[in-house]
């Protein structure tokens, strides 16, 4: 309860008791409010209120989740992998086809639906036997100006065209091996590569007039037959700037540039710096000496060059560092929900406000293995992990809950792990593993248009309650909504009303406080609908057959609930909301309608008071009964076909009984 109460809603409480006391009054009176409480919702003490309230706020949190349900399709899509290195890297690009990346070198196109588009078996030349073949870490696209960017393991960044394949240039002489690498397109002809190495640093080339200062690198000498540029003599160009952050004491996990937080996220497995949010340039009293050391290149001053490859420590101000207990292997950062999620070793995935490095905000705990891929879905508020034993799920950001989880079993995703990416352009999650998967999330289907819908499901019946003013509807999906007649607004909602069968019928009682539903799973039930508390079931012994209708009489003093479908009897019960039993049966059939009732299924029933009742059959037949002796009055029988009418000269469309 204490988790629905708001600090505002309880200053008005407070506001009220104090106006209350300052009358004289200093006690509740509990006579009166036992009164209210019996006058309006039917409860006659203090327990079956609490119980109310605990069964309303319950159903309405079903209510929430059953409105943020998230599913992948199962099993996954499985397409197999040649034989070879694992994939280190899964990318898109901008028109949604998936890029994968070997160490080897060998690089695959694939579509959204996992249809294999292109193959290159390697982009690296062979080299001589004698010596150790190239290797790549990493790669990220670089969509704006067609490249594909590839750390090696020979500490260089390479530029491919996307399209061919082609090495086009090269930066060659980096201080460290590059682990990981990120890319971002900073404003026009602008751009950010990024990469972490093994000794904790995120290493920043900061480029201008990108398109010209590539064209110029195509021309330069060859190295292993391909264009290359040294890192030290690229930047001495104006375009290119180069910034060294020592950020971490551990090798670097993942680093990535965040746009909308104009800001570098890093991690490792150091625990004193587990996650770092930084700045891309340094704050003014460093920028002075960065700026003195640019100098230096055109100055030829060897000893502000050599500074240079020294990696700076930002100031406190400049970055927010997160301690986690064994490091972080990944993490993901979002705008929209100011949330950093991270997860690691202890198998913990950990929400955080982005600029409180203090404590998290929220802790999710299910996960067997230590924590692999993160991935905040911004637009549908969860976000997808994956552990190391191939588990996958879906949590929501705002109930901090698991909404879904794919073990390896069901996904028949098996081996070990070696990447994955959630794409938010076609929902799905790419995996490799032994073999690339694809799980494709669950989507509701959406109406053409912008059609607004009441249910996620056909409406089978509806009903007015005038006693509340309230509009009650039931869907096939058994979700019964309470609706508010003047607003429009939905006050109340509550599933799995008669299991996962469809709500066909539905009536109220004369007072308008309790719904009776009827269902295709042969049951009546009786609910106080303010909050989903089921207080009596109706049925029959034996087989159930779906009721197609029902309603509510009143015979002299006492009440009744009838329902009739596909049993082709009419079914009495009496209603005594004083009798405790939860389950009842209905009374003896009426004599008539065992010997002369429907022939047919009863598909529609109507009352008209004090005694008269009307039921029709599948077959087109009316039949009006006396509710008080169970008798039919008179039967209205369908129209003859004109083919028949030679054979029932005579006979009446109306005939008594």
């Amino acid at each position: 309860m204490d988790e629905k109460v708001s600090l505002e809603s309880l200053q008005k409480l407070k506001l009220a008791f104090q106006e209350y006391e300052m009358d004289g009054l200093r006690s509740l009176d509990e006579r009166t409010f036992g009164l209210v409480v019996k006058e309006c919702l039917g409860l006659h003490n203090a327990v079956d209120f609490c119980t109310y309230m605990q069964l309303e706020y319950s159903k309405r949190e079903d209510c929430a989740v059953r409105g943020k349900q998230a599913a992948f399709s199962l099993p996954a899509k499985i397409k197999p992998l040649a034989h070879g290195e694992p994939i280190l890297r899964i990318r898109t690009i901008s028109d949604g086809t998936v890029v994968t990346l070997r160490e080897d070198g060998a690089v695959q196109y694939w579509s959204p639906e996992l249809r294999l588009q292109k193959t290159k078996t390697s982009v690296f030349h062979e080299r001589a036997a004698n010596r150790k073949p190239k290797y790549a870490t990493d790669f990220v696209p670089m969509t704006q100006y067609n490249k594909l960017i590839i750390a090696t393991g020979d500490r260089e960044i390479r530029l491919y065209d996307l399209s061919s394949l082609e090495a086009y240039c090269q930066i060659s002489g980096l201080e460290t091996l590059p682990l990981m690498v990120d890319y971002c397109y900073t404003g026009p002809d602008a751009c950010s590569i990024l990469y972490g190495d093994w000794q904790g640093c995120v290493n920043i080339i900061l480029m201008s007039s990108v398109g010209e200062t590539l064209r110029l690198w195509k021309n330069l000498p060859k190295t292993e037959n391909v264009p290359t540029i040294g890192l030290e003599h690229a930047t001495m160009s104006s375009n290119v700037t180069f910034i060294r952050w020592k950020v971490h004491q551990d090798w670097v996990t993942k680093v990535k540039y965040f746009p909308s937080f104009s800001a570098v996220v890093s991690s490792s497995n150091d625990e004193a710096s587990s996650v770092v949010i930084g700045c891309v340039k340094p704050s003014s009293n460093v920028e002075q000496m960065m700026k003195e050391i640019t100098e230096g290149f055109s100055e030829g001053k060897a000893k502000k060059v050599q500074l240079n490859w020294t990696p700076q420590n930002r100031a406190p101000c400049d970055q927010t560092v997160f301690s986690v207990h064994k490091g972080v292997k990944t993490y993901d950062l979002c705008k929209k929900h100011n949330l950093l999620v991270t997860g690691g070793m202890d198998r913990l995935v950990r929400l955080w406000n982005p600029y409180v490095p203090g404590k998290p905000t929220g802790i999710l705990k299910g996960h067997s293995a230590p924590i692999f891929y993160l991935c905040i879905s911004s637009e549908d508020g969860q976000i997808f992990s994956v552990s190391m034993d191939n588990t996958v799920k879906i949590w929501d950001i705002q109930d901090q809950c698991c909404l879904f989880t794919a073990q390896p079993k069901a996904s028949l995703i098996h081996g070990d792990l070696s990447a994955c990416l959630y794409s938010p352009f076609t929902k799905a999650l790419f995996i490799a593993a032994d073999h690339m998967s694809l799980l494709s999330l669950k989507t509701r289907r959406r109406l053409p248009g912008h059609v607004t819908v009441s249910h996620g499901e056909p409406v089978l019946c509806c009903g007015y309650n005038e006693e509340l003013r309230q509009v009650v509807s039931c869907s096939e999906g058994s979700v019964i909504k309470v609706w508010d007649f003047d607003t429009g607004r939905q006050m109340f909602e509550f599933g799995e009303a008669h299991g996962p069968s469809a709500v066909t019928c539905m009536t109220f009682d004369p007072q308008g406080m309790r719904l009776i539903t009827g269902g295709r799973d042969g049951r009546l039930k009786i609910w106080n609908f303010n909050n989903g508390q089921c207080l009596k079931i109706l049925k029959r012994d034996g087989e159930c057959h779906e009721i197609c209708d029902c309603s509510y009489l009143k015979i002299h003093q006492n009440f009744y609930v009838i329902s009739a479908g596909w049993n082709r009897k009419i079914d009495i019960y009496t209603d005594s909301p004083e009798d405790p039993c939860q389950l009842q049966s209905p009374q003896p059939a009426w004599p008539d309608d065992l010997r002369n009732g429907h022939k047919e299924d009863i598909l529609c029933m109507a009352q008209c008071p004090p005694a008269l009742l009307a039921t029709g059959s599948y077959d087109g037949e009316i039949l009006v009964w006396n509710a008080v002796s169970g008798h039919i009055q008179c039967r209205f029988r369908s129209p003859i076909p004109t083919e028949h009418h030679g054979h029932a000269q005579g006979s009446s469309v109306l005939g008594g009984h």
